[in-house]
């Protein structure tokens, strides 16, 4: 990251004739430009000291934002002051993104000065520079403690609380578009280009299992526009390695409906699980049945709370345990295929590469081990559900 900061102090410097130099907007040294001159003048006592101590001293930040630095979108030029330690005169050219000013690039200023289109040129690298301090910014803003204490509290007050804590955290994004992602399983150390997901405000490890999910809030411009949460969504499951699942929750406009949200993302997930089909990346409203059957109430699980479709939710049927042992599992095959196609005989012996007379006896042989009557459209639903559940 300081090499690009580098690279785009040099391209200013380029551009304007002059050595510069980036601060933050707490006038900290970001980067500085070479200096190679044999003019000593060119080196005036705050540059000297920003350079060597990294900073600049609060009188001589006082005085630079004197001149509207801060609230400025264009270069402003600053006169020489001696007695304030300024013996030449400045240029400053703010460095904005989105409106906020996040740093300055410093230049030394002489006349005649660089020319408009010049100064234009090194304005448009300094939103550049800006673009990279707010991405950095937002990687640096760790807020996986408050968004995993409310995606884990307990009680009503407990839950309260804790998404209190992370709507003071975000700040005036809290009340933005978002949509949570969830990605199971997840490493127990998180990989190391976690943080750069862009668009991601916060990131936390969740108790599953035996072992644990990611959740991500991830920013949203539009309810229609769900690229930035499919994304991230890829990217974090190709950080957690093969065999991982990525779900979307339902985008939603502030955090007071989170808990539904994550329980959405992790039903998402589970069905991207059991059924590689609709992901890599599943959202909540693609998973089809899916939905009724990860929303079932789920145990507790390892090290956390009860979670909306939790695993292990229910034991199997009665009627359908003998058909979903080990011994059958081709005739659990069969019917979950055949119930797919709606109870279309033909379609379901295609897909099974199978005649349609060997689809009878194994549809007579499941209706012999469950007792239920396939001609019946309860029966149905009972079996089809169950085989679904049963890949969860």
């Amino acid at each position: 990251m300081k090499g690009d900061y580098q690279e785009l102090v040099d391209e200013i410097s380029a551009l304007l004739g002059a050595p510069a130099t980036l601060e933050d907007r707490d006038f900290g040294l970001i980067a500085f430009g070479a200096h190679d001159s044999e003019d000593d003048s060119a080196m005036d006592p705050v540059r000297t000291r920003s350079i060597l101590t990294r900073k600049s001293t609060p009188a001589v930040r006082a005085w630079f934002e004197s001149f509207g630095i801060a609230r400025a979108t264009g270069p402003v030029r600053i006169p020489a002051t001696p007695e304030a330690g300024v013996h030449r005169d400045r240029l400053c050219l703010p460095v904005r993104h989105r409106g906020v000013a996040l740093g300055y690039v410093w230049l030394l200023d002489a006349e005649p000065g660089p020319g408009p289109e010049r100064l234009a040129a090194a304005m448009e690298v300094a939103s550049r520079v800006g673009a990279l301090l707010a991405e950095e910014k937002r990687a640096g803003s760790d807020l996986s403690r408050e968004l995993r204490a409310a995606l884990t509290a307990e009680r009503d007050w407990q839950y309260d609380m804790a998404l209190a804590a992370l709507r003071e955290a975000l700040g005036p994004d809290a009340e933005g578009l978002h949509a949570l992602v969830c990605v199971l399983p997840w490493p127990d150390a998180e990989g190391p280009s976690v943080r750069a997901v862009p668009g991601a405000a916060a990131l936390c490890a969740v108790p599953w299992r035996k072992g644990q999910a990611l959740g991500a809030l991830v920013r949203l411009r539009s309810a229609g526009a769900l690229s930035p949460v499919l994304a991230a969504g890829a990217r974090l499951r190709g950080v957690a390695g093969p065999g991982a699942a990525a779900g979307v929750a339902e985008p939603r406009r502030g955090l007071a409906e989170l808990a539904v949200a994550w329980g959405e993302a992790l039903g998402a997930a589970r069905a991207a699980r059991a059924e590689p089909e609709r992901g890599p990346v599943a959202t909540w409203s693609g998973i089809g049945p899916y939905r009724l059957l990860t929303a079932l109430p789920g145990e507790e699980t390892e090290g956390g709370p009860v979670v909306p479709g939790g695993p292990g939710a229910t034991a199997p049927d009665p009627a359908v345990r003998l058909l979903l042992g080990p011994a059958h599992s081709e005739l659990a095959r069969t019917a979950e295929v055949f119930l797919d196609c709606a109870g279309q005989a033909s379609r379901t012996a295609q897909a099974l590469g199978i005649h349609r007379q060997t689809l009878y006896y194994r549809l007579s042989r499941v209706e012999q081990l469950t007792g239920l009557d396939l001609d019946s459209g309860e029966d149905r639903l009972l079996l089809h559900m169950a085989l679904k559940a049963r890949r969860l």
